[in-house]
């Protein structure tokens, strides 16, 4: 019954729809209650005008719509359908309200009863979903069934590209737009409006009336036994038999169902391509007009019997339910698909911001490292300079360094030679000092003195050979100690120059000296003439002498030979007691 249901909804919808609206956009009551009535009238279901009146009542609750008409549409007549009318009739009823308002103009090659009959068909193939449509698939299928026909070949090139026309534009065609397509002829062309006709009808009676196979067949008597020629009509659970074709006057029914079976029987009675049909009350007897049409309505009724058997709709409303699964069941892989790429799609946009985010993250990293970098390069440039600078500086100091410790070496090397040469001085000094030793013994005091002097000169010997050994030693050192050197040796020279000025104080009191010991000196000619050669010697190199004197802070007596070794204290203790050794050896 929901089946029936949809269908009848279909037709009434287009009822529905091509109803005049009043001023305020609503379908009038009056027009509601002679539709109501009418269908009422063609599915034979009791007329209740109470119900009627009660559910368009004159007050703001009425809805005078088609939403406030389905509720008693479905209520008080679609429910108490029970399947016992005329579809046909029932269909003739909605197309008379609805073509005349929607039927196009234009003359087509289709008569009022083939639009009828393609309309019919339309609401058979069309989608469960208003506004009513009929899709591109289902209409090849209708397309093409009427070209079989016809006896014409498919023109299936020609359609799709009628398809992929239709399809970027909209999902499928209405009804009147159906009537349309088929009436120009644009896929029958070379097909007069007759056989147009014949062939829709064709497909009327299958789809609509559920026709399965039709044609004339002779039929024998159960009481007579005799033959007569009649117009079968097979549907899916019955066989009709008519006096002709034009189905008015009807002779009988084969009522069939599972235990039903359909026979093949050999000629007899001068009678050919005979087959019998077996059923539970009766047995017919049936010649076809020739064993094609034998094996034809054989196989038809067998399959008939089979579908009965196993429960199954009639071969073209399965294969509409199929074609109908077939496009659900493609749409919901389309949606699926369709909800997948969106998810694919947002998670992609995701992804994209993520990466976009990462690379301007990655962006403001690079330009932080080159800004580090070039900061870096800077600084490095600088230090550079730098080093550079100092490098420069601290080469220009070990050159100044070089010459001075060259410098420094020379003047260490004259040093040195000067100490080499005061050696052979003093050595020459030695031998002479033997000399005037060996001519002082007349004079003890002279001789005092000159031990004295020796004595000086011994420990000066001996001061000027450990300053050697420091010298030495002072060139085996690092420039640190170098530096030191020179200090002390600096420190030497201000103490050099120091002594210089008591030594010219010595001079003066020597001086002195002299003239006390002129006496002496007369006496000692001989041993001066000796001693002349080194005297000149000492007194050219008397400044190296003094370089390696330390000098005296306290006043020192002054001799022939320079400044004495020992105090005026000294000499005095040393003269009495060289007196009194004389008296003792008188």
């Amino acid at each position: 019954m929901v089946g029936l249901k949809e269908e009848l909804l279909k037709s009434i919808w287009h009822a529905f729809t091509a109803l005049d609206l009043d001023r305020s956009g609503k379908v009038s009551k009056e027009h509601l209650k002679v539709l109501s009535h009418n269908l009422c009238t063609v599915l034979n279901v009791p007329h209740d005008p109470v119900a009627l009146e009660e559910h368009f009542r004159d007050d703001d609750e009425g809805p005078v719509s088609n939403h406030g008409y389905m509720p008693y549409l479905n209520k008080f007549i679609l429910e108490k359908v029970q399947g016992n009318f005329d579809k046909v009739e029932f269909n003739r009823m909605c197309w008379t309200l609805c073509a005349k308002k929607n039927l196009s103009k234009s003359p087509l090659l289709l008569s009022d009863e083939d639009a009828f009959k393609v309309w019919v068909i339309f609401n058979f193939l069309s989608e469960d979903k208003y506004p009513l449509i009929i899709v591109p698939e289902e209409i090849e299928y209708l397309l093409k069934k009427i070209t079989e026909a016809m006896g014409a070949g498919w023109q299936q090139e020609q359609f799709n590209h009628y398809k992929i026309a239709l399809n970027t534009s909209r999902e499928g065609l209405s009804a009147w737009e159906l009537i349309d397509l088929i009436g120009s002829g644009q896929f029958s062309k070379g097909m007069d409006r007759q056989t147009v006709s014949m062939a829709i009808n064709e497909v009327f009676n299958e789809l609509i009336l559920d026709v399965l196979k039709q044609g004339y067949m002779l039929k024998k008597g159960h009481k007579r036994k005799n033959w007569m020629e009649r117009w079968f009509v097979l549907k899916p659970n019955i066989i009709s038999y008519y006096v002709s074709e034009d189905l008015k006057d009807k002779k009988g029914d084969i009522i069939l169902d599972g235990n039903c079976c359909v026979e093949a029987l050999p000629d007899k009675d001068g009678k050919k391509c005979l087959f019998l049909i077996k059923c539970l009350d009766k047995t017919f007897e049936i010649s076809a007009s020739d064993k094609k049409k034998k094996q034809e309505w054989i196989q038809a009724i067998q399959t008939t019997v089979n579908l009965l058997r196993a429960g199954s709709p009639p071969p073209h409303k399965e294969a509409r339910q199929k074609r109908k699964e077939l496009r659900q069941k493609l749409l919901a892989e389309q949606e699926e698909l369709d909800r997948q790429m969106k998810e694919l799609q947002a998670a992609n946009e995701n992804k994209q911001k993520e990466l976009e985010t990462v690379r301007k993250q990655l962006e403001a990293a690079a330009a932080r490292a080159a800004e580090e970098e070039k900061k870096r390069l800077q600084t490095q440039v600088e230090l550079q300079d730098r080093f550079s600078l100092e490098l420069e500086r601290e080469k220009m100091v070990r050159q100044k360094m070089e010459q001075q410790v060259a410098q420094k070496s020379s003047e260490l090397e004259q040093y040195l030679q000067r100490v080499r040469e005061l050696e052979e001085m003093y050595k020459q000094l030695e031998e002479a000092l033997e000399d005037e030793k060996q001519a002082r013994q007349d004079e003890e005091t002279v001789r005092k003195l000159q031990a004295r002097l020796l004595e000086e000169e011994t420990a000066k010997r001996a001061e000027l050979e450990k300053w050697h050994l420091q010298q030495q030693q002072t060139i085996q050192m690092t420039e640190a100690e170098k530096q030191e050197l020179e200090n002390q040796r600096m420190m030497k020279e201000q103490a050099l120059q120091v002594a210089m000025q008591q030594l010219k104080q010595l001079e003066l009191e020597r001086k002195e000296a002299l003239e006390q010991y002129e006496e002496v000196k007369k006496k000692l000619e001989t041993a001066a003439n000796n001693t002349k050669s080194w005297k000149d010697k000492v007194a050219h190199h008397e400044g190296l002498i003094r370089l390696i004197e330390p000098g005296s802070k306290n006043p020192h007596l002054i001799t022939n030979w320079g400044p004495a070794a020992f105090t005026e204290a000294e000499l005095e203790e040393r003269q009495r007691s060289w007196k009194g050794k004389k008296a003792t050896s008188e």
